[in-house]
């Protein structure tokens, strides 16, 4: 028999002084029963530095045509491609030609200096993708705030993020390997 998910509800409340975006999410988060609690919070925050009301979360780690987060425009096409992990340069390369923007978050540092260094040079003809990697200290820090239900509080400015509930803050400064257009 498979394992369900497992569902996780969310409240956030979002101030990105960068794009002067302001507003509320209730959202339903469902975890594979593969993905860790890090792995769960790092899509919430993508979401957080990403909102806007068309952005949603895919069928994901389950699916392998989609990513973890997009955003599609009113005729169907992709806006916004969001991935997590290090995927390789062929799904890359789909990602790009689909959508007009692919964000890649990448984690878990030590497999990360490894992709990095196979996959950095041939990344520079993708004019529509930024990578920003988040360091595993901030992901641990990023895990402290999982409860199934949660109420958080994320504030942008200037690449700093607060991520909070009512009982912890957790500070992170994104690390910017490539910039898109559109970013």
């Amino acid at each position: 028999m498979a394992l369900k998910s497992t569902i996780f509800k969310a409240v956030l409340q979002i101030a990105d002084m960068n794009r002067d975006y302001y507003a509320e999410h209730s959202l339903t988060i469902a975890r594979h029963p593969s993905e860790t609690d890090k792995r769960m919070m790092l899509r919430v925050l993508a979401f957080c530095i990403d909102a806007n009301e068309a952005l949603a979360f895919s069928k994901g780690i389950s699916t392998d045509d989609e990513p973890d987060l997009w955003q599609h425009e009113l005729h169907g096409g992709i806006s916004h491609w969001i991935e997590l992990g290090l995927p390789d340069e062929r799904r890359i390369r789909k990602a790009c030609s689909r959508a007009k923007q692919v964000t890649i978050y990448t984690y878990t540092q030590r497999s990360f200096d490894v992709w990095w260094d196979q996959i950095e040079n041939k990344l520079t003809r993708f004019d529509n993708l930024t990578i920003i990697n988040i360091s595993d200290s901030e992901l641990d820090n990023l895990e402290k705030l999982v409860r199934r239900t949660m109420q958080l509080q994320c504030t942008i400015q200037d690449g700093d993020i607060w991520l909070s509930d009512n009982e912890q803050s957790v500070y992170l400064v994104l690390k910017i390997l490539k910039t898109g257009r559109g970013v």
